[in-house]
């Protein structure tokens, strides 16, 4: 059985006084026992979200594929861990469309987190111009085919389809297009890395409130969500930890 995976994704958003929000997103992360609740904050908040909910785990929004080097503005695993992150995002659709990151660059950023004790949820979606052309399956499964690195397991390991037209819109597939999506990445995690693909959780991301949260968390091989928006207030973000509990 996989447990509900509630993560939230501040992207380049908050501040300290924004790190307030954490404790009635800790608070209703205790009242459901049965769910992981997690945060994935700006590299400057790491340090001070940690120390501020200790209880949550607290992640970066992506990493460098290398340990060190003439990388200017880039952070490593081992700066993030160091800092507190227990977990980090990569492939995220707004690094592979906006900084042109190649599913080769995310495998590689999943192999560091990897080699320094970090979680990884690893993204994969279409963008509205695939899924139109009817490439939708074929998109999630290259992207998860070059992406996935060899030895993903469910004890550090987290998929998250994120159709790209739905995130920040207000859109979202129906739950039939949702199932059968998640049906084929399972599929397609299967025949990389056998029955470990039966016990990672695959998230859906886009566009995800707490009116349908409910709703989308009950379709098949859906384990979680990855929220955006929503996840920034406590007041958004609890409905659909409830949602999942």
């Amino acid at each position: 059985m996989r447990r509900k995976l509630v993560a939230g994704n501040w992207k380049m958003n908050g501040s300290r006084a924004s790190l307030a929000e954490l404790d009635a997103i800790a608070a209703a992360a205790a009242a459901h026992p049965g769910v992981d609740v997690a945060v994935a904050v700006p590299a400057t908040l790491i340090a001070l979200a940690a120390e501020r909910a200790p209880a949550l785990p607290i992640g970066a929004q992506d990493i460098h594929f290398n340990d060190a080097g003439a990388h200017t503005g880039c952070v490593s695993a081992a700066m993030v861990k160091e800092a507190g992150a227990r977990f980090t995002i990569v492939g995220h659709s707004e690094r592979r469309g906006d900084q042109g990151e190649t599913s080769q660059d995310v495998w590689a950023k999943a192999a560091a987190a990897r080699r320094h004790g970090l979680d990884v949820i690893l993204c994969v979606g279409e963008t509205e111009a695939e899924r139109d052309a009817g490439r939708a399956a074929r998109v999630v499964q290259a992207q998860i085919e070059k992406s996935v690195p060899d030895d993903a397991a469910p004890d550090w390991f987290t998929l998250a389809y994120e159709p790209r037209w739905a995130i920040g819109t207000g859109r979202t597939p129906t739950m039939d297009e949702i199932a059968e999506v998640h049906a084929i990445a399972r599929a397609k995690l299967r025949s990389l890395v056998g029955t470990a693909a039966d016990g990672i959780r695959i998230l859906y991301g886009g566009s995800v409130t707490g009116a349908n949260a409910a709703e989308i968390l009950g379709t098949p091989d859906v384990d979680g969500a990855l929220v955006g928006g929503a996840s920034l207030s406590a007041a958004k973000f609890v409905p659909i930890i409830d949602a999942a509990g």
